[in-house]
């Protein structure tokens, strides 16, 4: 005897539907390793219906008022709260995260984070009107881009849509989002509650591979495409919009470099650090992963994370003991395997370094000391459990080592030096700096990086002003 599996639809023009030629995805739960529904495979006919409904809504949402958008991010809000319990059991069974952590951790910034920018939607900022050339008058306007091709990761399937369509629905933009293939069941849930308060047409969501996401960001209908995803994936997005002259926003990856200075409280910069490390199973591109501690504390702050981490726990979804979950799939796995496989002989796996179980994508928190700057794994983003350690000799040194990555997104101090602090706050070269704290996000501050992790930020005023564009009107007062 066979269950049915659920089958996932894509939601276009204020109505849900099979893909156009009936391909589906089969959609794995990461904790079992089982297949628990199907998605549409979209391809180019419902790319181009869903772009040409974004595109016909545009007009109408484009012309209400910042107060009507308000009021609808505000309804959403609270309707995502009535719905709390059926988002945290899609998303749990998406991707395999700990159901209370779930509902503790990310649906109430989530709440938080649509209406902050509903109240952003009545508080764009411009300069104020006035006359730079005798006889006449200059004033600049505020505009949406107009329809947005955006696309979220597996990571955190829910939040990173939240990041997505909040902003560019409250500039009055209209939205076709894709979630990842392995992770779309929250995603189409999102679509129906939010089809209850929306005009149709304003908010679209289409399921698919790869493929599916190339097709709307090389669709002509979109003025701007934006990602959240790996390097890789937004160098592909990039050099696509770049043909057609696209707007691109781009969130990438990180290798958050963790500096821990002598003068710091071991035991508690340890608690911290390897919550923020493990946190959802390191699946996260500001993870505490690349901790450089003070070679005169190093050998006593490395047994001490190796501790921590043997004191973690990974497991099912419904057990309230565990930090974290599954790795999101087979595939990712591989990956952060392969990472512990290629270790270099001057490497030791100080704690973890293996799989847990023989059922679901589980594996152990993972410290790795012993390390080189040049070594793949301080190079490179495993996207795992997996913390490495590296020693340095002074501030000179831990900003060379901190640096010295491609990656540039976040970055964190340890130390009870303030001028110390300042002085490593301004040199380290990563979008955020946290001091003596690594993780917290506030909806009111920027998020966003540099060099390979990609440019444009989500929240914040200035996530908010990237999906607006600026004009400038001139009128003659003769």
């Amino acid at each position: 005897m066979t269950t049915e599996l659920r089958r996932l639809r894509n939601y276009i023009n204020g109505e849900f539907r099979d893909a156009a030629d009936g391909r589906t995805i089969d959609v794995v739960n990461p904790a079992t390793g089982e297949v628990y529904a199907t998605s549409p495979l979209s391809g180019r006919a419902d790319v181009d219906a869903a772009m040409e409904a974004a595109a016909a809504a545009f007009p109408a949402w484009r012309d209400t008022t910042p107060a009507e958008r308000q009021k609808a991010l505000l309804k959403i809000a609270d309707a995502f709260e009535e719905r709390a319990e059926d988002l945290i059991a899609a998303e749990c069974e998406n991707t395999g995260k700990p159901v209370g952590l779930t509902r503790s951790e990310e649906l109430p910034p989530m709440v938080d984070q649509i209406r902050f920018f509903a109240g952003a939607a009545r508080l764009l900022e411009g300069r104020s009107a006035g006359e730079y050339m005798e006889g006449m008058t200059s004033i600049v306007r505020r505009e949406p881009v107009g329809v947005c091709a955006q696309v979220a990761p597996w990571n955190y399937p829910m939040m990173m849509a939240v990041w997505k369509f909040a902003p560019a629905l409250a500039a009055g933009n209209t939205v076709v989002l894709k979630p990842s293939d392995t992770t779309p069941a929250s995603t189409v849930l999102i679509a129906e509650i939010m089809g209850q308060i929306l005009p149709k047409g304003v908010f679209n969501v289409v399921c698919g591979d790869r493929d599916s996401g190339r097709l709307m960001v090389e669709h002509p209908t979109p003025a701007m495409a934006s990602i959240t995803g790996s390097v890789r994936a937004g160098m592909q997005v990039a050099e696509s919009a770049a043909k057609d002259v696209k707007r691109v926003h781009l969130e990438l990856g990180g290798k958050a470099p963790v500096v821990v200075f002598e003068d710091t409280d071991i035991a508690k910069a340890v608690e911290d650090i390897s919550v923020a490390g493990f946190f959802n199973a390191g699946q996260d591109c500001t993870a505490a992963t690349r901790v450089l501690v003070h070679e005169s504390i190093h050998d006593e702050f490395v047994a001490a994370l190796a501790k921590a981490a043997a004191d973690t726990k990974t497991g099912a979804p419904d057990d309230e003991d565990v930090l974290y979950g599954p790795l999101n799939n087979a595939h990712q796995l591989k990956q952060v395997s392969g990472f512990i496989d290629r270790l270099p002989a001057h490497a030791k796996v100080e704690a973890g370094g293996h799989r847990v179980g023989d059922k679901g994508y589980y594996y152990a928190p993972t410290v790795v000391s012993g390390l080189r700057q040049d070594d793949e794994i301080v190079q490179n983003e495993v996207f795992g459990p997996v913390i490495t350690v590296q020693p340095f000799r002074d501030e000179e040194q831990a900003l060379e080592y901190a640096n010295g990555v491609e990656y540039a997104l976040a970055s964190s101090v340890w130390t009870k030096d303030h001028a110390r602090a300042m002085r490593m706050s301004k040199a380290l070269d990563f979008g955020c700096v946290w001091i003596n704290t690594h993780i917290p996000l506030v909806a009111e501050m920027p998020h966003g990086g540099f060099k390979k992790s990609g440019y444009g930020k989500d929240l914040s005023a200035y996530g908010f002003e990237d999906y607006t564009r600026i004009k400038h009107v001139m009128t003659s007062l003769g």
